[in-house]
């Protein structure tokens, strides 16, 4: 059986929906199973046989991790840490979500999972301590990178980048952080893959679509595609690039963190979408959230 944590955030519900599709058995908890407490994850886990945990819990605000550090520690560093010692204490296998912010952004490669992290923001931190509490606590364990998510639940970049294009008539979009985005639908995919086959070697792996871009380039895209598919009421937007010392954001972003999926690509078999692909099958699917738009 599997457990689902978080499955009601932006990547469990689609993990969620994926699973019911396919009829696989699983439970899900939320909030109220609260992962900083080992006895509440002991007491959800009891009497139940469960052989992976998908961890898709996490404190994710990036900007505001800077001033609420000791929470974004708790969930993502405490948090991992109690999941990864429930799931040796059960004999379960144990799937966590971590990001791109664990890196710098100063090389100009895709980044392996070999390379040497080294986080630049308090959240990037955080998952990063999050990661070794996961390798320390627990031997059978995947960790999986990924970078800029967006889905049909939640609000994400796509939405809010919507959003701004049909009440504005000009937005600014940094040019000069490149990464390469990823469809909650193309992470859950590969991810119920992993539980599937059910031999990869343990360890860590990257994910996202493949190609990459800025995020300028990402929402002129976005713009491109949503005037086709009559998503945009405002023809005529103009999306300016800017820098992001422009943009001035609390938390610093990685310039660089494409992320190179080499190492899943060959060990599950898979061919990975191009970004532009992904994002034509999200805003064309019956389960965009046209409401988010408002």
């Amino acid at each position: 059986m599997i457990w689902l944590i978080a499955s009601k955030g932006l990547l469990g519900s689609e993990i969620a929906r994926q699973l019911r599709e396919l009829k696989v058995n699983f439970i899900e908890s939320g909030r109220e199973v609260d992962i900083t407490k080992m006895a509440a994850l002991l007491d959800f886990a009891a009497g139940k046989k469960i052989d992976y945990i998908i961890n898709c819990a996490a404190y994710t605000f990036v900007d505001k991790a800077e001033s609420e550090k000791s929470l974004a520690y708790e969930v993502n560093q405490k948090g991992s840490e109690n999941i990864a010692k429930l799931a040796s204490k059960i004999g379960a296998k144990l799937i966590h979500i971590s990001t791109d912010y664990v890196f710098d952004g100063k090389g100009n490669f895709p980044l392996t999972e070999e390379d040497r992290p080294n986080p630049i923001s308090e959240y990037g931190k955080s998952k990063l301590l999050g990661e070794e509490a996961v390798s320390k606590n627990l031997k059978s364990y995947y960790i999986i990178r990924s970078s800029w998510l967006y889905g049909f639940s939640r609000n994400n970049f796509v939405y809010t980048m919507l959003r701004l294009m049909n009440s504005r008539q000009t937005i600014k979009v940094v040019d000069d952080q490149r990464g390469s985005p990823t469809f909650a639908a193309d992470l859950a995919e590969v991810i119920i893959k992993i539980v599937e086959k059910d031999n990869l070697p343990y360890g860590i792996y990257n994910f996202s679509d493949s190609g990459q871009i800025s995020w300028w380039e990402f929402a002129k895209e976005i713009y491109s595609q949503a005037l086709k598919l009559g998503l945009i009421k405002n023809p005529g937007c103009k999306i300016i690039s800017s820098s992001s010392q422009e943009y001035a954001s609390i938390a610093k972003r990685p310039s660089y963190s494409v992320l190179s999926k080499e190492k899943i690509q060959n060990t599950l078999g898979i061919t990975i979408p191009d970004w532009k692909e992904s994002l034509n099958r999200f805003l064309s699917s019956a389960d965009f959230d046209r409401e988010k738009l408002l």
